[in-house]
């Protein structure tokens, strides 16, 4: 085998085609589990805030739990545990429908719901309580207050941690590769397996990491910029 050579790869269509679907995987499972973990963040907060004595120490235990125990640790367990105890009508259908995706989709989307709630949580708590009062007194009710006026400026400035874990969500995905799931590092090594071209294939899915990686953080640099007029105006 000669050295160095990128095109060995770049130049295979069938090694092109396999990086492809490699990414579109990574992406559609990082958009479905981004999703499932900013609804659920987002019910986690309103039973963390509610008046119910049981919301405070259920969602304390929640989060607890997902950062503790290894993001690997729990998609193994939906796939290799959870999965074999489902009715058998229901795992066969799954099965046809790559269950691989969806397990990873719900493995990360539970993770990094708990991630995401604390931040929002943050976020939240950052207000200054004479916001709440000052809406009261204009009218509102507290539900009204909250979504209106306490919400918007809670998730502004919980924007900075939840780019943090967007990008570290999307980093995770790769994860999903011990449950078989055809992601861009299944990818990666499906190719390395039929090419023998470990640096190179493995050189060409750092930078494919780093580049989406890099691109994710840029929207989230736009969107906070955005949503902060005074450092907008100031950029």
């Amino acid at each position: 085998m000669s050295g160095f050579d990128l095109s060995a790869i770049l130049g295979n269509p069938e090694y092109t085609a396999m990086l492809l679907h490699g990414i579109e995987m990574t992406f559609i499972i990082y958009a479905g589990s981004w999703s499932m973990a900013m609804a659920l963040a987002l019910l986690l907060l309103a039973l963390r805030l509610s008046p119910f004595r049981f919301g405070d120490p259920l969602v304390a235990a929640y989060v607890s739990y997902h950062r503790n125990v290894p993001t690997l640790v729990q998609l193994m367990l939906w796939y290799f545990g959870i999965f074999t105890l489902m009715p058998s009508g229901v795992a066969e259908w799954l099965a046809v429908h790559n269950a691989e995706a969806i397990f990873a989709v719900i493995g990360l989307g539970l993770c990094q719901a708990a991630y995401f709630s604390e931040d929002l949580r943050s976020g939240v708590r950052s207000v200054s309580p004479g916001q709440m009062q000052a809406a009261r007194a204009l009218g509102h009710g507290y539900l009204s207050a909250m979504r209106f006026v306490i919400m918007p400026q809670g998730v502004r400035n919980a924007l900075p941690p939840l780019i943090n874990h967007s990008v570290s969500l999307f980093k995770n995905s790769s994860l999903a590769v011990v449950i078989g799931a055809s992601e861009l590092t299944h990818a990666v090594k499906e190719i390395e397996n039929l090419s023998f071209r470990t640096f190179e294939i493995y050189l060409i899915g750092t930078v494919l990491y780093l580049f989406f990686s890099l691109v994710i953080m840029s929207i989230g640099a736009y969107l906070s910029m955005r949503a902060d007029p005074a450092r907008s105006a100031r950029a």
